[in-house]
């Protein structure tokens, strides 16, 4: 057991002068020479990430407000449409039942119509004879006139459940569905044939096409909830796509949300970034995409790696080479970090050479 420990102890010291030995002599000489980095100025800029994916600000879901199946297909996903053009035709698809109820309707109203034709028509012999009011025949005219709407209604209802189609005075019902908006067509659910269910107060309905105004995108993401405190709506924007590695795309802050969700162990707040459209670069609905949103940015800064800087109880040391075998060791005061580098406001000048912390070697 005790040899054990001595071989262990051993290996740890021989590990120990091996380091030293790189840190003061180079390979190829006997001169010693110590790892330095210099002071310098530089550029700083202290970001936090944003993970999601690009979005249109608009983007709507097309529905039928008629019951049926899909006769016909007028546009494909992919392709740009105008507001009102036509997308595709639902071809009614009543049960025997419907059609024989609106039929019935037809009819009923038909007999009504014409025994309040009749009433109306003794009440004017009689109004003319005054043995009836006035108000006698206007309220059997109101009636008429009442049932004469109500019949015109069924035979509308009829005719859309039969045809797909009807002229109500000068406008024309049909069961062409046509583009709500301005944009392209993203996806489309239903193929010619599929059954549809119509959007009504009580259900949602069949959604037949998804579409998008792309003039106008958005980033949505999420951001740790370490950085998200250090965020204001209106910070300027990196945005990086998966897709596009070499475009840059900038973009600003609009939505911080309010309310943090969990995600794989780790507390995220959804964010929104109104994105820049950027002359040849052409992005696509669901594209991934990172976020970089700029929370402070300095330029013309003295700057020096992080990992040289020892942060200590009694202050920020580093140790200043100031000539070949002197050494000095200095309080500074640090400022923007961003990770890798950091701004030095008090201690260092430009040019001067903070020696690297020694190297460590894994045995």
């Amino acid at each position: 057991m005790g040899t054990g420990t001595k071989m262990v102890v051993g290996t740890i010291v021989v590990g120990g002068l091996g380091a030293s030995a790189f840190a003061v002599l180079r390979a190829g000489g006997g001169e010693a020479e110590v790892d330095t980095v210099a002071v310098e100025r530089g550029e700083i800029v202290d970001r936090a990430l944003a993970v999601g994916r690009i979005e249109p600000l608009v983007e709507v879901s097309v529905k039928s407000q008629l019951a049926g199946v899909v006769r016909r297909m007028y546009k494909e996903p992919g392709q740009y449409v105008y507001r009102g053009e036509p997308l595709l035709e639902v071809q009614p698809n009543p049960t025997p039942i419907e059609l024989v109820e609106a039929r019935r309707a037809i009819e009923l109203r038909e007999i009504e119509l014409q025994q309040l034709d009749r009433r109306r028509d003794r009440l004017a012999e009689l109004r003319d004879q005054e043995l009836a009011s006035a108000e006698e025949y206007e309220d059997a005219d109101y009636l008429f006139s009442e049932v004469s709407l109500q019949l015109q209604i069924a035979r509308e209802r009829l005719a859309l459940l039969s045809e797909g189609r009807v002229t109500i005075g000068d406008e024309a019902v049909e069961a062409v569905i046509q583009s709500p908006i301005q944009g392209f067509i993203l996806e489309k659910m239903v193929e010619i044939g599929d059954p549809v269910v119509p959007l009504t107060t009580f259900q949602e309905g069949t959604v037949l096409m998804t579409m998008a105004e792309m003039d106008e995108l958005l980033f949505r993401g999420t951001v740790d909830e370490i950085d998200v405190g250090r965020l204001t709506e209106g910070m300027p924007v990196e945005v990086t796509i998966g897709a596009l590695p070499d475009a840059r795309v900038e973009g600003r802050l609009t939505k911080i949300s309010l309310t943090g969700r969990d995600e794989e162990n780790a507390t995220v707040f959804p964010v929104e970034i109104a994105v820049v459209p950027a002359e040849g670069i052409l992005l696509r609905a669901g594209y991934s995409a990172n976020a970089q949103v700029i929370i402070e940015r300095r330029s013309d800064v003295l700057i020096i790696p992080e990992r040289v800087v020892r942060f200590e109880e009694a202050g920020t040391f580093v140790t200043v080479r100031l000539g070949p075998e002197e050494t000095e060791e200095r309080e500074i005061e640090t400022g923007l970090s961003d990770g890798i580098s950091v701004e030095v406001l008090n201690g260092l000048a430009e040019g001067e050479r903070v020696m690297e912390p020694p190297r460590r070697e894994i045995t």
